[in-house]
């Protein structure tokens, strides 16, 4: 008696756990993608990467149920899981997503810092404070996140060995300088640009 494809030890065993893994590797960076977006106040966004998160995971979830005797199905399952929640987070550090503050610790010039930033077109505010042996300023400015690295060598240029520190920030108001804002769309077609420049 002849058995169909998807009765075969092939498909079980090798088939449908690979399906079962790219299933979690898609599910899984959508749920990665999802909590990051909640994280960042995308309302708009996160209920419909919630509904295709569930979607996939329940398919993947009824495979399995379907063939408990079926061991490489749970490799798949935990694998796909793991790779998904990495692939996640690489897709959002692509997106460089959101806005972040930048605090730099200044022993002195650091009215000078504030000034290079702001030629550069980056708001910055010095502040005067005591640190354990004198007087440091400290200097905040804010920008969107894929404009970090240029920051970062600004202040590295100016000072190699400043000490600066880097905090996510839910949501900034109108100033003097504006850190442009932009939303995934956007931000996925300067990505997309470049890849095409560099080809």
């Amino acid at each position: 008696m002849e058995t169909s494809f998807t009765d075969s030890g092939f498909f079980s065993y090798v088939i449908m756990p690979l399906l079962i893994f790219l299933a979690r590797i898609c599910d899984q960076s959508i749920g990665t993608m999802r909590i990051i977006f909640v994280s960042k106040g995308k309302r708009n966004i996160a209920p419909l990467l919630g509904f295709f998160e569930v979607l996939i995971w329940i398919t993947a979830i009824s495979k399995i149920m379907q063939n408990l005797d079926n061991y490489m199905n749970y490799i798949a399952y935990a694998a796909g899981f793991a790779t998904g929640n990495l692939v996640g987070m690489i897709i959002e550090e692509k997106l460089a997503m959101g806005i972040q503050m930048i605090r730099i610790f200044a022993n002195e010039r650091g009215n000078e810092l504030v000034q290079k930033l702001n030629s550069n077109g980056y708001g910055a505010t010095s502040v005067e404070a005591h640190g354990a042996r004198d007087k440091v300023h400290l200097v905040y400015t804010i920008v969107q996140r894929n404009e970090l690295g240029k920051v970062i060598d600004l202040i590295n240029a100016f000072n190699p060995r400043a000490f600066y520190t880097i905090e996510d920030i839910k949501a900034a108001n109108e100033g003097i300088f504006t850190p442009q804002k932009q939303n995934a769309f956007s931000n996925f077609s300067h990505i997309l640009r470049n890849w095409r420049k560099g080809k």
